[in-house]
């Protein structure tokens, strides 16, 4: 079992039930999470770090099968320009080490939180706490009471 983090202790007060996903490091990426997991792939959800012009960068929480679309999140937003943060610059900003990056971690560093509109049909989602090796299944209604999240659409219709 992992050690207790601080992610887990903010669920706990908040009320809201999570899951630790332990999983071992040679898992590397989403796909490897959802299998170890037993999950869909649609369920684990990545923190992208996003870039605007001015102001302090969004943790965006996207489902690991979709891709973002910046322009639709911009829109969305009111905002001009958004890009993605290179890794090194993901983690300078963030203190977190890409593939651990996560809001739960982040909660107290006032980072605007968006989280992608497909999760609302999900009952739950995996995220990351804040450390690689480890994922909680948490209630997506929890997570976003937890976090603050706004809903937004960030990435394309599969369809489209």
């Amino acid at each position: 079992m992992a050690k207790k983090t601080q992610p887990m202790r903010i669920l706990e007060g908040a009320g809201v039930p999570y899951d630790v996903i332990d999983f071992p490091e040679e898992v590397h990426d989403a796909a490897g999470v959802a299998e170890f997991a037993g999950e869909p792939l649609s369920h684990v959800y990545k923190t992208l770090v996003v870039v605007r012009e001015q102001g302090k960068p969004l943790l965006v929480m996207v489902a690991a099968d979709k891709t973002l679309n910046l322009k639709k999140l911009a829109a969305a937003l009111g905002e001009k320009k958004l890009r993605m943060a290179k890794h090194a610059e993901a983690e300078r900003l963030t203190g977190l080490k890409v593939g651990g990056i996560g809001a739960l971690a982040l909660i107290h560093k006032s980072f605007a939180v968006l989280l992608d509109r497909p999760a609302l049909d999900l009952p739950y989602v995996l995220v990351s706490p804040g450390q690689r090796g480890l994922n909680l299944r948490v209630p997506v209604q929890g997570l976003i009471e937890v976090t603050g999240a706004q809903v937004v659409e960030a990435t394309d219709d599969p369809e489209a």
